[in-house]
């Protein structure tokens, strides 16, 4: 049986590289968070702290925490030059926390945050594989919409399908009380 967690002790916060290698080591660890992701499985400890010091430098690659602890990332990776205005966003989490609202709490805080940090910024874009439904639902729970399927996109090594979710500046932000 699944405990409910409270998700009032859900935070999103950058990463502290020697403190969260341990923590971001069990999730990214598995091969079943980092399946729907551009992220790669990690084995040690050594590949743990070389992804934070080398990976979580985008403008905002940000830790899920319970009760401060990683336990998960979410990313927003702002496009360039006459894309500039849109940003893809991406999420994993800790497989022993999936089903529990938890991507759904850290995707609301990141969205009542993203236009300030970036206030040139008009579209959030987030792409899921077709069968990947758990994604899809906590993408429509925040607010994003499904424009469409993308057809042949390459990624991994290899050309998949993948749904196209979109959230404008304009759209309502969420409330992290819900």
């Amino acid at each position: 049986m699944v405990m409910a967690i409270d998700l009032s002790r859900i935070s999103v916060r950058p990463f502290k590289a020697s403190e969260d290698a341990d923590d971001v080591l069990l999730w990214l660890g598995d091969a079943r968070v980092t399946q729907y992701t551009r992220l790669e499985t990690c084995g040690s400890r050594s590949e743990a702290l070389t992804f934070l010091k080398d990976e979580c430098v985008y403008p905002l690659r940000r830790s899920i925490c319970l009760d401060d602890r990683s336990i998960g990332i979410v990313w927003v990776f702002p496009h360039s030059g006459d894309e500039r205005y849109k940003a893809d966003l991406g999420y994993a989490l800790g497989v022993n926390y999936w089903g529990n609202g938890i991507a759904t709490k850290a995707l609301k805080i990141v969205l009542s945050q993203v236009f300030h940090d970036f206030p040139h910024l008009r579209r959030l874009q987030a792409y899921t594989y077709l069968d990947n439904k758990a994604s899809q639902r906590v993408l429509e729970k925040v607010g994003f919409h499904r424009e469409g399927i993308i057809r042949d996109l390459y990624f991994k090594g290899k050309s998949d399908d993948f749904y196209i979710f979109r959230f404008l500046s304009t759209d309502e932000i969420p409330s992290l009380i819900a």
